[in-house]
């Protein structure tokens, strides 16, 4: 014999799994990493006591500013990301939810990761120096690029690294330093034409830059809208697409002469 459920009764029951649904999917782990501003590094100055940038082979000039290399910072690919977190998260304008595919390579191990990210930046530094000495004119044979930056990996640095060996062998061509005597801050892949490519993360950066006193920020073209979204007072977005037209916009901000770029 059934018996028939009020409906007070009835929505209770009925709204049970839903309950249970919701609670599960609070608790369980999900396939995202949570961002949030990383450091920032000046390429023209010390990393845990040592040069970022040594060359020898040619002069070098000393150098007045900053030229800083910005990271994000994301949970592990091992930490569990719950419903809540990611809640949190999006209330937040300092941390960013990310698939945990678009931080770390999928199907690899902790340790195989870092190995990655190890070799990203390697190969970065490579090209960096590259792009820096071609842009100069200069023969890599004959001077010798050592680029040294601890607990960071990835290929987003190139940019800086490339304008940071040129401000120290050429500065802006003219006897000044590219930065003006600034702090300036950016992010950027390069490759040894230098050809610059964006990076992700760019919200995150900006205020990581600001925070570290940065009035000027180098972003790849394509990330202007990205660095618009969460843009700090006080930070002036520069756009860029190569090396040569970040030189030549930096050398405009300097003299005061010629169009700087704006996204």
């Amino acid at each position: 014999m059934l018996s028939r459920l009020t409906r007070p009764r009835a929505a209770a029951v009925c709204a049970l799994p839903v309950v249970a649904l919701l609670a599960t999917a609070a608790f369980a782990p999900l396939p995202f990493s949570l961002t949030q501003p990383g450091q920032t590094t000046n390429v023209l100055g010390e990393d845990r006591g040592d040069p970022v940038i040594t060359i020898s082979g040619a002069p070098t000039r000393d150098t007045s500013g900053q030229l800083r290399m910005t990271t994000i910072t994301a949970t592990s690919p091992d930490t569990d990301v719950t419903l809540g977190d990611v809640i949190d998260a999006w209330f937040r304008t300092d941390r960013a939810v990310m698939p945990r595919d678009a931080v770390y390579p999928s199907g690899r191990s902790t340790r195989e990761i870092e190995q990655y990210n190890t070799e990203q930046m390697k190969e970065s530094q490579d090209a960096a120096t590259e792009a820096a000495l071609n842009h100069l004119g200069l023969n890599g044979k004959d001077i010798k690029v050592t680029l040294k930056l601890a607990d960071v990996g990835g290929p987003s640095a190139g940019l800086l690294f490339s304008l940071g060996i040129i401000d120290k062998l050429k500065g802006d061509g003219a006897g000044g330093d590219l930065t003006g005597g600034r702090t300036i801050a950016g992010t950027g892949t390069i490759d040894a034409t230098g050809k610059v490519g964006a990076v992700g993360g760019v919200s995150l950066k900006t205020q990581a830059a600001r925070r570290d006193g940065a009035t000027v920020f180098l972003v790849p073209k394509a990330e202007c809208s990205d660095a618009e979204a969460e843009l700090p007072k006080g930070l002036r977005l520069i756009p860029v697409t190569t090396l040569k037209g970040a030189v030549s916009a930096l050398r405009a901000l300097e003299s005061g002469k010629g169009a700087v770029p704006g996204c």
